[in-house]
């Protein structure tokens, strides 16, 4: 073995040696943290129908209580256990009719959290999958869906209408749901968040083989929220 490959060698060995050290105390000096919370505000929901329907969006609520574990200084681990309101509004354009329909579900989201920011102020990123149940649907309308023959004004351009008097197939729904938002310290263990989050269902409400009128009819949903956190440990 050359000299200079010795020498190389044993700088590398040497700088090893003085790293992992330095590494593990890093590691190990960010002491996990564990923070309790909730969250409420306004869900805006749409429903992805394949054939489509055209809509608006549709105003609901929503809110959980929350649990955040932070294992390292930069990402956590965020569960949640709530509701959110979901669902469609038909759009009429100029007519005066109107049609929505208004689904609540119990839901629960895990996502991995990105942290990056100050002291004060932090910034961050939320991604996971969501399930939920529902618990009830409502409809409002200002016209007999069950008899569109006696509606007068009914738009004389062609539109999908089985979903305004199709019950509801499956109660149960998954999805993929990612959120940004930034969180402020009032103190070192209280703090306040706000939040936009979009979920996209991956399951459909409505039966959907090849002999059923939909292909598609997933929930999307955007939410706007407010929250607190105290932080346990």
């Amino acid at each position: 073995m050359s000299g200079k490959l010795k020498t190389l060698l044993g700088a590398v060995a040497l700088a090893v040696t003085v790293a992992v050290p330095g590494v593990a105390k890093a590691q190990t000096h960010y002491v996990p943290r564990i923070s309790i919370g909730g969250r409420a505000g306004v869900s805006l929901g749409r429903l992805d129908l394949s054939p489509s329907v055209p809509q608006g969006w549709l105003l609901g609520s929503t809110g959980a209580v929350t649990f955040r574990y932070t294992e390292e200084k930069l990402f956590g681990l965020v569960a949640e256990l709530g509701w959110v309101q979901r669902g469609w509004k038909e759009n009429f354009e100029e007519s005066p009719l109107s049609y929505s329909r208004s689904l609540t579900y119990i839901n629960l989201p895990v996502m991995t959290q990105i942290i990056f920011g100050g002291k004060r102020a932090k910034c961050f990123i939320n991604l996971g999958p969501e399930l939920s149940y529902m618990l009830s649907s409502s409809i409002s309308a200002n016209f007999d869906y069950n008899n569109l023959s006696s509606v007068t004004g009914w738009p004389e351009r062609p539109r999908q209408t089985e979903q305004l008097a199709m019950p509801v197939a499956n109660r149960f729904d998954y999805g993929i749901t990612a959120g940004i938002g930034g969180e402020f310290y009032l103190r070192p263990r209280h703090s306040v968040t706000l939040e936009a989050r979009y979920y996209f269902g991956l399951g459909n409400i409505f039966h959907s083989s090849k002999a059923d009128t939909f292909s598609a009819s997933r929930c999307t949903s955007i939410e706007v929220c407010l929250g607190y956190n105290f932080r346990l440990k």
